[in-house]
């Protein structure tokens, strides 16, 4: 059982994911930095000197002390229950910032990567994708079709079913 699971865990995807999710920590802190230290201060200045961080609504006073509390911190020292709608904002723009960043990322592989024909796919079917490509009208490359086009074009080959 132990062997079994090292081969799972050193396999290629368990330890690409592990990866993964490193830098999308690492990612992480630095979003939240962005946002906290970057973003927001602008923000909370154009809107009249808010401090997001420190929008909250006291729901229970706390035991130590009475509210009304000036900060966020106070009303935590003093016991209260509050929510912290400030903290809210800030994470919901954090995610807006890693869902656009994972957007782009996304956009960008798929811009990379080839069309390959479906498993659907009919003889037929290639044998116009190849035709088109030949002939100059589809430029997008098709996954294990280099050979036939080529043997096309040198050897001057009639296309199957014409």
């Amino acid at each position: 059982m132990l062997k079994e699971f090292k081969e799972f865990a050193m396999r290629g995807n368990v330890v690409d994911m592990a990866v993964g999710i490193i830098i999308g920590a690492a990612f992480g802190t630095i979003v939240s930095s962005l946002v906290s230290d970057i973003i927001m201060p602008p923000i909370g200045l154009l809107l009249g000197n808010i401090d997001f961080s420190n929008l909250f609504v006291v729901l229970k006073e706390g035991a130590k002390a009475p509210g009304p509390y000036a900060s966020l911190a106070a009303a935590k020292a003093a016991g209260a229950t509050s929510i912290n709608y400030g903290f809210f904002i800030n994470t919901v723009i954090s995610f807006l910032i890693v869902a656009f960043a994972v957007f782009l990322l996304i956009r960008g592989v798929n811009k990379l990567s080839f069309d390959y024909p479906d498993q659907g796919d009919t003889l037929r079917s290639l044998h116009l994708r190849i035709k088109s490509v030949v002939e100059g009208r589809e430029l997008r490359p098709i996954k294990g079709m280099a050979f036939p086009i080529l043997a096309y074009l040198i050897f001057d080959l009639p296309f199957p079913f014409c």
